[in-house]
């Protein structure tokens, strides 16, 4: 551990805890009914977005341990549920000296919507839009990006093309308005559950995960630069990457903004608003969904954001504390950027306490540890 480093216990779970889908087995469903579990706290649901940071306070259990839950499934995890929506978020600016990141929470798109004719319910969005720049491509976005959506020809027919449309029209509409600086720019991931449909979009380096019975699922891919499909693109359109930037300026392969860097509308470039997209039918084992900007993931993996979120919802069943607390783990981990985490939980009650039972494993002795081992016995008659 480096000199003046704060000893975080989150930082046994990078290595040799993780918890797999592998490792789970079935069980009667009807048993988890039957547990005494807590039911969430009592939220405000609406449209949340952040203007300003968040005051992180500190940790409610000071003795909470780092042992991580084995779990195995009570279902099949193919069983047909509508998801009961809640979230949480939390945004610091972290060690810099200004707050460009954006995020959006809606629990509840129908009453957003005022009853829109043909969406289904639950029906929820979410995004995270980490500018650079300047704050005006982000606060751009997280504005206009789902209105861009629900408008297009292709809702909600065609869920992922009409994402996809909307992230470009949005990415236009930006340059097109001349009282914002369009040289500033922001990497875009959403979510929108549809129903028991999910779909992730994302163009830059945020990246959402999924918590399925304690394994983490990560639905969407980084667009680093160095990527070998990024760099590939990248070059194919005539750009070039220098230590790890795009054209020497920029950390991340796609971005929405930054016309600087862009030719004229329509035209293939290096740097692409395009997003990626993820489409999944959520089950009973989907237990949550982390967003998070490039700040958390440059210093925690997947799974270890899985295993403490996982954990903290048993203790306290809210998804705003555990937003707050991947968000502070990450600061005692000094990592360098704003932060910006959002946890959607799919389920009223919190992930179930279960043991992986025992298995049966032979075990084999080399000739060698034998016979050493015969002469420690024969020594000690």
């Amino acid at each position: 551990m480096a000199a003046g480093t704060e000893f975080s216990p989150y930082s046994m779970l990078e290595s040799g805890f993780n918890t797999t889908g592998e490792d789970v087995i079935s069980q009667n469903s009807d048993h988890l009914k039957q547990m005494v579990i807590r039911k969430p706290p009592r939220h405000v649901s609406g449209v949340r977005h952040s203007m300003s940071t968040a005051t992180l306070q500190p940790p409610h259990d000071p003795d909470f341990g780092v042992g991580i839950i084995a779990v195995k499934s009570l279902t099949d995890g193919k069983s047909e549920c509508f998801p009961m929506i809640r979230s949480g978020s939390c945004a610091e600016k972290g060690p810099k000296q200004y707050m460009e990141d954006e995020h959006i929470c809606i629990d509840n798109l129908l009453e957003y919507l005022d009853g829109k004719e043909g969406f289904p319910s639950p029906g929820a969005f979410y995004g995270v839009f980490d500018g650079h720049g300047g704050t005006d491509a982000a606060t751009y976005v997280r504005k206009n990006i789902l209105k861009f959506i629900i408008e297009d020809s292709q809702f909600p027919v065609c869920l992922e093309k009409a994402i996809q449309n909307a992230f470009v029209k949005a990415d236009h509409a930006f340059a097109d308005n001349a009282s914002l600086d369009i040289s500033s720019g922001t990497t875009v991931l959403t979510a929108l559950v549809f129903g028991r449909m999910m779909v992730v979009a994302n163009a830059g380096d945020c990246r959402a995960v999924l918590g399925k019975r304690g394994r983490a699922i990560e639905l969407s891919k980084d667009h680093k630069p160095n990527s070998p499909s990024e760099r590939l693109r990248i070059e194919q359109l005539g750009g070039a990457i220098y230590d790890g930037y795009l054209n020497g300026q920029l950390s991340v392969a796609r971005a929405l903004g930054d016309w600087h860097m862009k030719g004229p509308k329509g035209s293939a470039c290096p740097l692409s608003a395009e997003p990626e997209l993820q489409q999944i039918q959520l089950t009973e084992d989907d237990e949550f969904l982390i967003i998070g900007c490039d700040g958390l993931w440059d210093v925690m993996s997947s799974q270890c954001a899985v295993s403490i979120t996982r954990k903290e919802l048993m203790v306290h069943n809210d998804p705003e504390r555990c937003s707050k607390e991947l968000v502070r783990e990450a600061l005692k981990r000094n990592t360098c950027d704003n932060l910006t985490v959002i946890v959607i939980c799919f389920s009223a009650d919190p992930p179930p306490r279960i043991e992986v039972p025992q298995t049966r494993v032979r075990r084999s002795i080399s000739v060698e540890g034998l016979n050493f081992l015969k002469g420690v016995l024969d020594g000690n008659s």
